[in-house]
């Protein structure tokens, strides 16, 4: 605010207790607001919607990278051959059988000149017992189908690298260096070498394969992949202006073929070295090398951050071996981003100050008859008796139009003082009246609140049963259409694999009889939402065999937990009820009672026959847990619709488990001990008795203790 004080020369509180400051605050409001959402607009849009585009480009580039890789196997592959089918070797490889050991040392001299020739590091014939007998090549044996070459990478010890070429384990030595962000290096050089390995089956004329070419590159202090890489997707004008793009081949964590210059410089000098032997940060390390995933985003790489991508390499056995990288500098998006938003800020903050001066300006002759009015106002306040007058404005400006009118009020204010006067005591005399009527109503009010609120409770409950009857129509139409295309398509299944069907006849049968059940269910909800639109069929059935059933539903559904059921089953005396229904309460009574354990428990499934006077009059089922029990405020709320504790849940379960045994005339009991678990029983009569009470909630039973019984 101290924009507008510096601008037009008043405080703050002066600019707030003043109309005309407070018509010009109002009038810039909306342009300041306007730039300033303006530049958070831009902001945003650079980090967000540039960054993407960076992380976008960076993941483009490491496929390059991946692809290049690939690529250069497969030109080893077509390398060896070229070099199988010329003629030298050709002509050699034929007398060999004639003159083993020189006709070997003449395909030897061939070989050294076109492993030159192809710029490969190693190049040379083994026969079949020799790579039976390394161990190297043993693991690519079996990866060979018929005269078709195998590629891959390969990590081979100091002592492997000097039986193919003692030059080799020279080159492949680098020395390890310390680096920021890094877990510290384990080992002061790193000996090991990575080869890219081509191994290319060589028939004789009967075809019979008797040898082998073998022939790849070290990896280990060779630029030319990186720097091709390097090339292709960082190419001039792919980056900003001092941004630089590296690759970098890893062997474990230790850069061993890399661009990443020592020193940073914009234009990536070689010059000044490159940071071959230094370390992946930390963090990249677990991510990818550990864990095997991709890396895409930003990271401390060297000595500075960098947009960056990291995918593992795996040897030919699919083991984690390495990485590769590509990324490019952050630090010059960074400033471009700054720079634009300086820029952006002070064009808009320009643009700020000349809006204001105009509309000061603009709203002068506007703000002067808004300062004399207000210094009536302040007169009248003070109790001088003072108009506005003339402001020397058309008799048609709102502003002379409300001067006249604010005058003729005060004129009438004047008159009316007098009227108010008189009206206030007769006022009093009527207050000390009502005073007294009230006093008497209040006893009749309070009476009154007790009802409102027994009332206002019972409409709770009726909306939230409206409400669920909307919701369970919608799930209805939402569920059947699916539930309805799956059977037509199992249908359809069963109809393709013909015979075949009955290998997974099973299967096919269980999905129909769930998406069945699915049905089934539906149709409850609606039932217990508008129970006169649906009437379940009744019937009479054995308890033992539902609880049965109910058990094979609930095992998918528990099975994760080490829950231990218990059956109690001791229920002899038929029942009237609808069957689907009964399985849909039993469960949401045992998946309730699963959840209410931490991982494991025992939970009781008790049946016994329901006798009153020494007659049985139907059963009782207790569903049993060792959960953590049910609070005493929340008790008497669990069957309510949408209560629920649990985060997934949607409070519908005990809510319309409740409404299907109460509609048949039962009884659901609840106990429970914080600490120690809970007990439903329901209570189910011989000949059910359709339940029409409007009361949701009658005759439910609560209670806070738990009722201890023998738990085998």
């Amino acid at each position: 605010m101290s924009f507008f004080s510096n601008m037009f020369g008043v405080s703050w509180q002066q600019m707030q207790a003043k109309v005309r400051y407070r018509i010009l605050i109002l009038t810039l409001l909306p342009i300041l607001l306007t730039l300033v959402s303006l530049v958070f607009i831009t902001i945003y849009w650079n980090i967000s919607y540039t960054g993407k585009q960076l992380f976008m480009k960076v993941k483009a580039d490491l496929t390059v990278a991946n692809s290049t890789l690939i690529t250069v196997q497969d030109n080893q592959e077509k390398q060896l051959e070229l070099v199988m089918e010329s003629w030298p070797f050709q002509n050699d490889f034929r007398q060999i059988g004639n003159h083993p050991t020189l006709q070997r040392n003449n395909l030897q001299q061939v070989l050294d000149k076109a492993k030159k020739d192809l710029n490969l590091d190693f190049l040379r014939l083994v026969s079949v017992s020799e790579a039976a007998a390394d161990p190297d090549l043993r693991q690519m044996l079996p990866h060979i189908e018929g005269l078709a070459p195998f590629s891959g990478l390969m990590v081979l010890e100091p002592s492997r690298l000097s039986r193919i070429d003692p030059e080799l384990a020279e080159r492949a030595e680098v020395t390890v260096i310390k680096t920021l962000r890094a877990h510290e290096p384990n080992k002061h050089e790193e000996k090991r070498g990575l080869l890219s390995r081509s191994l290319l089956p060589v028939a004789d004329i009967n075809g019979n394969v008797a040898w082998y070419l073998d022939g790849g590159i070290m990896l280990n202090r060779d630029t030319r992949i990186v720097d091709h890489i390097r090339d292709l997707v960082y190419d001039k004008g792919t980056l900003p202006e001092r941004s630089i793009g590296t690759v970098t081949i890893f062997l474990d964590n230790i850069r061993i073929s890399t661009n990443v210059p020592l020193h940073f410089f914009p234009q990536g000098d070689d010059k000044q070295g490159r940071a071959l032997g230094s370390l992946v940060s930390s963090e990249v390390r677990e991510k990818v090398l550990n864990q095997g995933l991709l890396w895409v985003d930003r990271a401390f790489v060297f000595n500075d951050w960098f947009i960056s991508a990291y995918s593992p390499l795996k040897d030919i056995n699919g083991k984690r071996i390495g990485m590769i990288y590509t990324g490019f500098s952050e630090s010059p998006f960074i400033h471009n981003y700054l720079l634009n938003i300086i820029e952006l800020g002070t064009i808009l903050m320009l643009v700020l100050l000349v809006s204001g001066w105009l509309v000061y300006r603009g709203a002068y002759s506007l703000l002067q008859p808004i300062e004399r009015i207000h210094h009536v106002v302040k007169a009248v306040q003070s109790g001088r008796n003072l108009r506005i007058g003339s402001l020397g404005l058309d008799s048609d400006n709102e502003l002379s139009n409300l001067a006249e009118q604010f005058d003729r009020m005060l004129d009438l204010l004047q008159r009316r003082n007098s009227q108010i006067q008189a009206a206030a005591e007769q006022l009093e005399v009527k207050v000390e009246e009502r005073t007294r009527s009230l006093q008497e109503k209040t006893e009749e009010l309070q009476a009154n609140v007790a009802l409102l609120n027994e009332t206002r409770q019972q409409l709770v409950i009726n909306e939230k049963l409206t409400a669920l009857g909307e919701l369970t129509a919608g799930i209805a139409h939402e569920i059947n259409n699916p539930t309805a295309v799956i059977l037509g398509n199992m249908e359809l299944l069963k109809y393709e694999l013909g015979d075949r069907a009955v290998d997974v006849e099973e299967e096919i049968e269980l999905v129909i009889q769930q998406v069945g059940r699915i049905s089934t269910i539906i149709r409850s909800l609606l039932q217990y939402s508008r129970p006169g639109e649906f009437n379940a069929p009744l019937e009479m059935h054995q308890i033992t065999p539902i609880i049965e059933e109910m058990l094979v539903l609930v095992r998918h559904s528990i099975q994760k937990q080490e829950v231990v059921l218990n059956q109690e089953l001791n229920a002899s005396y038929p029942i009237q009820v609808n069957r689907p229904q009964l399985l849909q309460v039993l469960i949401n009574l045992v998946v309730n009672a699963a959840h209410a354990m931490n991982g494991k428990g025992r939970i009781w499934i008790r049946t016994y026959d329901w006798v009153q006077h020494g007659e049985p009059i139907g059963v009782k089922i207790e569903v049993e847990d060792e959960g953590k029990g049910i609070p005493e405020e929340e008790l008497n709320r669990i069957f309510d619709p949408f209560f629920t504790t649990r985060k997934d849940g949607t409070g519908l379960g005990l809510s319309l488990s409740y409404g299907i045994i109460k509609r048949i005339g039962g009884t659901i009991e609840v106990s429970s001990t914080v600490g120690k678990g809970s007990l439903f029983t329901i209570g189910l009569y011989h000949k059910a008795i359709e339940d029409q009470s409007n009361a949701p909630y009658e005759g439910l039973l609560f209670s806070g203790k738990h009722n201890d019984m023998s738990k085998q």
